[in-house]
This record gives C-alpha cells, sequence and structure tokens, in this order.
C-alpha cells in the first residue's frame, strides 16, 4: 500500500505542496481506513473515484472538501463549500477559553459560527456549558447542526439564522466569542483562499474591521457582569481590534497563536 501512496504521490507533485500528505488523505478516504493499514489494490471503482479526487485537487480545491471533514480540536468536523475549513490557528482562542471556563458554568454565544468547531469544541471540553451559535448562512448551519449530532451535544448546543451585522443579540451570556470574517477586501482577491472558500466567512470589509466594529457594542450590552468578549483576530489586527475594544471593556488581553502572530483578543466587562 507504500507503494500506492506513491503511486498517487507522483500523480499530485507538483500540483500541491503537500502531494504525499494529499495522497495518503485521499486514498484514506476512498478506502474509508488509514491508506497505510490497507494491504490490497483498489477496486475499479476505487480507482476511478481516487483519480477523480485526484484530478480535482489539482484544481486548488482543499483537501477538507474533497474528503467532507477537517479535524479541529483533534475532534472531527463536516466541511463543504459553504463553510469556512477550521484551522490550528484557531485552537489557539478555543485553548484559551477551556482554561478560562473549564470550571464553570457558562452560557455561551458563538457569533459567525460557521462549522460550530468554536462552540462545539468548547461546549465538549467545558460540560457545563450551554451554547447557541448563530450564523447568517443557512448552508453553514445545517453543518452545524450536523456536527452537533456529530458529537452528541444536541442537548447544550443549539443554532439559530441570525446577521450579526443587524440583528441585535437576544438574551445574555457569560462568553461571546467569535471568529468573524476579518481579512480585507482588497488584500482577499489576492488570495488562494477566496478562490475556493465562502467570501461570506472571509470578507471584513475594506479595512477587515466591519464585524469588529458591530459586534463590540451589542457584546457589551448582551454580556453579564464581567462576562468575556473573545475575538480571532488577523495578525495585523493586534492594535486595530484593542483600540475598539478600549470604550467598551477592561483587562483587553493580546494572545499569539503558535507561529508567534498575534491571534487572540479577551476582553471583560466591567459592568
Amino acid at each position: 500500500m507504500v507503494s500506492l501512496v506513491n503511486k498517487y504521490y507522483a500523480l499530485l507533485s507538483g500540483f500541491t505542496e503537500t502531494p504525499l500528505q494529499d495522497a495518503r488523505a485521499l486514498l484514506s478516504y476512498v478506502l474509508q481506513s488509514d491508506a497505510l493499514l490497507v494491504w490490497r489494490d483498489l477496486t475499479h471503482d476505487e480507482e476511478q473515484k481516487m483519480l477523480s479526487l485526484i484530478e480535482k485537487r489539482k484544481t486548488g480545491i482543499p483537501i477538507a472538501y474533497l474528503v467532507g471533514e477537517k479535524e479541529f480540536m483533534s475532534l472531527p468536523f463536516f466541511v463543504n463549500e459553504h463553510t469556512l475549513i477550521p484551522r490550528p490557528d484557531t485552537e489557539t482562542l478555543v485553548e484559551e477559553l477551556i482554561d478560562l471556563f473549564k470550571d464553570k458554568s457558562p452560557r455561551i454565544l458563538d457569533l459567525c459560527c460557521g462549522t460550530g468547531c468554536i462552540g462545539i469544541s468548547l461546549a465538549h471540553f467545558i460540560p457545563q456549558s450551554n451554547v447557541t451559535m448563530l450564523d447568517v448562512s443557512p448552508e453553514a448551519l445545517e453543518i452545524a447542526e450536523k456536527n452537533i449530532l456529530r458529537h452528541h451535544l444536541s442537548n447544550r448546543v443549539r443554532v439559530k439564522l441570525s446577521d450579526v451585522l443587524k440583528d441585535e443579540i437576544e438574551d445574555k451570556y457569560d462568553l461571546i466569542v467569535s471568529n468573524p470574517p476579518y481579512i480585507e477586501t482588497e488584500t482577499l482577491q489576492t488570495l488562494d483562499v477566496s478562490k475556493h472558500e465562502p467570501i461570506l466567512a472571509l470578507d471584513g470589509g475594506s479595512d477587515g474591521l466591519n464585524f469588529y466594529r458591530v459586534i463590540i457594542p451589542k457584546a457589551a450590552a448582551s454580556l453579564t457582569p464581567c462576562g468575556t468578549l473573545a475575538f480571532e483576530i488577523g495578525y495585523n489586527q493586534g492594535q486595530s481590534v484593542p483600540a475598539l475594544l478600549s470604550p467598551y471593556f477592561k483587562d483587553v488581553t493580546l494572545k499569539q497563536d503558535l507561529s508567534g502572530n498575534d491571534r487572540v483578543v479577551i476582553a471583560q466587562n466591567p459592568i
């Protein structure tokens, strides 16, 4: 089977930055088992499916979309073209919040939830939490609901269709968290991510700050006393987002991801 992986690696070489990993991932998907643990030839149908996936991968379609899932916080999540693919950088945000709330019973609101990877991971690792997840995309919420069921959390996690830019936040929460669209419109047009992942989940406006400007005052009015607001931010927003928070919040903390880039901002409600 190693030779099979090498065979498909050769077909992908020069087309992706990670041809060996891609070949193994696609082959494992076709076989529904780790490719390195299966010792047999592919059937005709499996071979045709594999070759079709390889051709799609050559066009730049992400592996996660081809296999329909992505791991996040060591948990599997369904994804499709209507959802942003969960990324390791976002785990920094979730890990910080787990440390803050692991021994508490918080009511959590996840804005712009996409796959639900943030809210569901928090619910999984904070057993006494209750989570509401909002998104403007009905298609994304369908995936989020599938992920809730996948992780057996329907008793503590729910979704709701809502446009954070227009709708008010209902109820009060101990934690409001969001990984909103934060890439500048002009910059986004130059990035490969814009070719396949939903623009709706990426475009933060001309300066990348549109969603933060709207979410911050709404969150300030919707948090419980001493509640927490937490954001993922772009690597270049370590000064701009805290500046937007300062009129409304105290104890604004900036955290870096594993690459040393500014990635997380956490603020406490002063009321």
